[in-house]
């Protein structure tokens, strides 16, 4: 073959059109993108729902748990409370039915009023992860507070009887269908948490039986 030839074939070769995708294999692409995308978005929103909710629900399962224990240590009145700026240096309760709380306090309350102060010992403090909201049940002191006495029992708000309330960590959403933990705390101040279906919405809970 002469040189003149091989040149030229390389030529044809060179100037051959890069082939790329079509616009129905591009359309085809994107809505196979498209169905994964609406598949997998609400998986992943239940998911981060999910992990927020069961780690606002454990959070303040601890901290019930250390208000009491530490009443039975310091042989002394302890109290944890919800709050809207526990995050400070500085935390307060939040104000009696208080629905937007954002967290909360548990402390040795040493002056026994219930409310912490800086004379009062600060024990545990957490907030809770964006959308979530915390709510009490009536028989919950205040809505907002549950108060051990040294001998670690929480009791209602006259001190009457061993409380029987509920606490709801709730995000308003479908994603996930549980969208509550409910944390219960029965005769004896045993607690325990549970996960239920509100329809997506968050009212406060009623006192156990």
């Amino acid at each position: 073959m002469s040189s003149h030839r091989i040149g030229s074939a390389r030529s044809r070769g060179l100037n051959r059109p890069a082939r790329g995708f079509t616009m129905i294999e591009l359309m085809v692409a994107v809505l196979v993108a498209a169905i994964l995308m609406a598949v997998a978005v609400p998986s992943f929103q239940s998911t981060i729902n999910s992990g927020r909710l069961a780690t606002a629900g454990n959070e303040l399962l601890t901290g019930l748990q250390v208000a009491r224990m530490e009443a039975l240590r310091y042989n002394a009145r302890t109290a944890l409370c919800l709050s809207l700026n526990a995050d400070t240096s500085t935390p307060t309760c939040a104000a009696a039915n208080a629905t937007n709380a954002t967290g909360w306090i548990a402390f040795v309350d040493l002056n026994k009023n219930g409310t912490y102060e800086s004379t009062d010992r600060l024990l545990r403090q957490a907030t809770t992860p964006p959308k979530v909201l915390l709510l009490a049940s009536p028989a919950v002191p205040d809505k907002v507070r549950v108060t051990f006495r040294a001998d670690g029992f929480a009791r209602n708000k006259l001190e009457t009887a061993l409380l029987m309330g509920a606490f709801d960590v709730c995000i308003a959403t479908r994603r996930p269908v549980e969208n509550v933990r409910r944390l219960t705390i029965r005769t004896g101040s045993r607690m325990a948490i549970d996960r239920v279906d509100a329809s997506g919405v968050c009212n406060a809970p009623v006192d156990p039986t």
